[in-house]
This record gives structure tokens, C-alpha cells and sequence, in this order.
């Protein structure tokens, strides 16, 4: 098994390569990578044409996992997704057909624009790492990770995701527009190179993956840390502006995210820096707001500020 100074080095790399890609997004880029060592989905919402697709491809391609992208529409039923049994008129019997979702890592592009009831379809996929057809369970390939791309809910043609699906996202992500320089340097990378794909290469496998995750879980964790994060998720439920607040699968993707990001800066312990950094995108997507605030976009992230502002951080010696 690699230790941490070995995942640091393999998970810089693999940052390094993505960005010969994707220009000045460094932090999500690295949270991205976090979640996937901590064996977490991820959903990333924002305008299009901010390279939310080419993150995911370019993430398949250098942690040499297979690909399998989803496009969701109105029209999209589950069994796109999961695939199902197919009759055979020359065999005389029914075959399985795997769907996309037979893959290490799933695209699923514009999740928002499918009804509530094909977006089910990767509930249990994303908890279980199984899929159910006819009565028999099947394992998914190691590691699965969902990374799934949403426009803003104003778009025409959308549907919100259900609440329980919003929860198996172990983070909620957005990318935003780069600055002028970035946009300039994404321009320049174009002219030069003189084709639309950047070439980028393999810098793991998915055995290294499964190697780097289960360092991970030797990352140590302070008790006092454990009641810090345990504070905050409990503080979330308490505040007047939420009706509903984060479930105890939050505590768990809070105790993940920062353990993960430990070990890619090459620690095998957690600081109180490193559950703060994923305050925000571990909780935002788990918060259901009172009526009179659900019109604000910003009320999720202040609430959580507030309840980092209001715990005390312990002191870890």
C-alpha cells in the first residue's frame, strides 16, 4: 500500500497533466481529485461552456479509468442508463445488455434536463456501487465515480434533483468564467496546438486509485476534530433559515474530503483547515432552506459561514 507522501506525489502529477487542459481552475481541479480519492461523487453546476464535460473526460483519461458519458434528456428512461435484458431470436433467450453506467467513470451531462424518475436510476449506483435488473444485484467496476454537470435551475427545460439525490453527491461544484488572462492563455493554448483536443496522458490506473483510497483511510483523526465537524453538521440544523438541515451522510463526506485532502499534501493526519475548506461544498447542496429564501442562491453558503464562524476550532497538538 502507497503512504502519503506517495499519494501526494502521484495526485500532483495527475493535477499537473489536467492542467495542460483546463486553465486556472488549480482549486477545483484539486477538490475534484479529493473526492475521487475519498470515493465520492461530484456535481458540477454552472453556464454552459465552462468546461464542465471536458473536466470529466480529461479526469477519465489521466487516471486511466474507462469512460462512459450520459446525455440527459427530457426522453432519457432509466433503462438507458442501467441497460436490461434484451431477447435473443437466434439463441432462443433473453440476454443482459450492460448500460453506461457499467463504467469507472460516468458522465452525466446537463443530470438536470432528465424527469426525477430516470434520474433515480443512478440512486442506487451511487450508493450501493450496484445496479438491480430483473432481481439480481451486479457490482459496478471499481472504483465508480459519478461526476455530473447541471445549468442553473432557471434554465428552461430543467427539473430540480430530489433531495435524495443531491445527497449522494459528496460535493457541489461550480467552475465559473476565467479571467481575462486565463481566457487569453485559453485562446493562445488553441492557436498553438492547431486541433481542437489536447493529447493529455495516462498518469494512473485503477488499481493505483484503489491503492491511493485505501491510504486514505490510515489518514488519522483527531477526536476533538470529530466533534468539529460533528458540531458544524448539527449547527446546520438549528439555524432559522433552514427547514431542513444536513444528514449525517454529510458528517461522513466532511470526515472523507478532509482526510483525502490530508493525504495530497502529504499528511497522515487532518487540520481544522482542512474540514473548513470543504465547509461550503460538502453542505450547500444539503441544506433545504425556509420558503422565503429558496429565490436566494447565496443564503446556502452564508448560512454555513455563519456556523464556521460561530464553533469553536479546536486546537490539535
Amino acid at each position: 500500500m502507497a503512504d502519503t507522501k506517495q499519494v501526494s506525489t502521484l495526485g500532483k502529477q495527475v493535477i499537473v497533466e489536467l492542467e495542460r487542459a483546463i486553465v486556472g481552475k488549480r482549486e477545483l481541479l484539486e477538490m475534484v481529485m479529493a473526492a475521487t480519492l475519498a470515493g465520492g461523487h461530484v456535481l458540477l453546476e454552472d453556464y454552459p461552456g465552462l468546461g464542465k464535460t471536458l473536466i470529466a473526460r480529461s479526469f477519465a483519461t489521466v487516471l486511466g479509468l474507462d469512460f462512459k458519458r450520459i446525455q440527459f434528456t427530457p426522453d432519457l428512461l432509466p433503462g438507458d442508463i442501467t441497460g436490461g435484458y434484451i431477447y435473443n431470436r437466434v439463441d432462443n433467450n433473453f440476454e443482459l445488455r450492460k448500460g453506461p453506467v457499467f463504467a469507472n467513470i460516468i458522465l452525466a451531462d446537463e443530470i438536470n434536463r432528465a424527469s426525477p424518475k430516470t434520474q433515480s436510476a443512478l440512486l442506487e449506483a451511487m450508493q450501493e456501487e450496484q445496479v438491480t435488473l430483473e432481481g439480481e444485484s451486479m457490482r459496478l467496476p471499481q472504483p465508480f465515480l459519478v461526476l455530473a454537470t447541471q445549468n442553473p435551475i432557471e434554465y428552461e427545460g430543467t427539473f430540480p434533483l430530489p433531495e435524495a439525490q443531491l445527497d449522494r453527491f459528496m460535493l457541489k461544484l461550480t467552475v465559473g468564467y476565467p479571467s481575462v488572462d486565463e481566457e487569453k492563455e485559453i485562446l493562445h493554448r488553441r492557436h498553438e496546438r492547431r486541433q481542437e483536443e489536447v493529447t493529455l496522458s495516462k498518469v494512473t490506473s485503477a488499481s493505483q486509485l484503489l491503492d491511493m483510497r485505501a491510504t486514505v483511510e490510515t489518514v488519522h483523526v483527531d477526536a476533538d476534530l470529530e466533534g468539529y465537524i460533528a458540531g458544524i453538521v448539527h449547527a446546520t440544523r438549528s439555524d432559522r433559515r433552514v427547514a431542513v438541515g444536513s444528514s449525517p451522510r454529510g458528517s461522513l463526506a466532511f470526515l472523507k474530503m478532509a482526510r483525502a485532502h490530508a493525504a495530497l499534501e502529504g499528511r497522515d493526519y487532518i487540520l481544522p483547515d482542512d474540514v473548513k475548506r470543504f465547509a461550503v461544498p460538502v453542505l450547500s447542496h444539503r441544506l433545504i432552506l425556509q420558503p422565503e429564501y429558496w429565490m436566494s442562491r447565496q443564503i446556502s453558503g452564508e448560512v454555513i459561514r455563519d456556523v464556521l464562524d460561530k464553533i469553536p476550532v479546536p486546537v490539535i497538538t
